[in-house]
């Protein structure tokens, strides 16, 4: 039953780390009250991602989750892929599609978009293609879209907005990604 308090554009964006984590603990925190929950990880290809090992055993009825993108982290190496080929516009759109198979439903509460704000600043998916796909939101379906550069037009179409500041990380003074930490 959709709540009606429900419905809004949440942004999680900005340089500082955090914001996949902001979406998860949302996350839990709904399915700790019932609500139907759905997360698309886009541009998160591979299954170097310690959150999932713990999200498998949450799949059911309320709780789903979908993988997009190429493999982009390598965690023996600690290296990261960057750049964009075809095959991550092809797997931004297959994400794209999944959306739009889930606004047409109307059957979840709450929908959390990861690494959505990149996958558009990067090329992967076309703003208007994106726009015109959220434009179709159930209206009580709460949607979360993380990552660093959204776009000023996602901004201006939230009903909230957090923008994680970097003050000082610790990559910078040459520490790896950590598993249990960064993946």
């Amino acid at each position: 039953m959709a709540d009606s308090n429900f419905g809004k554009i949440q942004v999680y964006t900005g340089q500082g780390k955090g914001k996949t984590t902001a979406a998860l603990g949302l996350a839990v925190r709904a399915l700790g009250r019932n609500k139907k929950v759905t997360i698309i990880y886009f541009n998160k290809g591979g299954d170097d991602y310690g959150e999932r090992k713990v999200l498998d055993n949450l799949i059911s009825e309320n709780f789903k989750y979908h993988v997009t993108g190429t493999k982009r982290f390598d965690s023996l190496t600690k290296k990261f892929r960057f750049g964009v080929n075809q095959n991550d516009k092809e797997e931004a759109e297959r994400g794209l599609k999944i959306i739009e198979k889930i606004f047409s439903e109307g059957l979840i509460d709450l929908l959390i978009l990861d690494e959505i704000n990149p996958t558009i600043h990067l090329g992967m998916l076309d703003i208007g293609s994106f726009l015109q796909v959220l434009d179709r939101k159930p209206k009580f379906m709460e949607v979360i879209l993380t990552g660093r550069e959204a776009h000023p037009r996602i901004i201006e179409r939230a009903d909230l907005v957090t923008e994680m500041k970097l003050v000082k990380h610790y990559y910078y003074q040459g520490a790896k990604a950590r598993a249990g930490i960064e993946y």
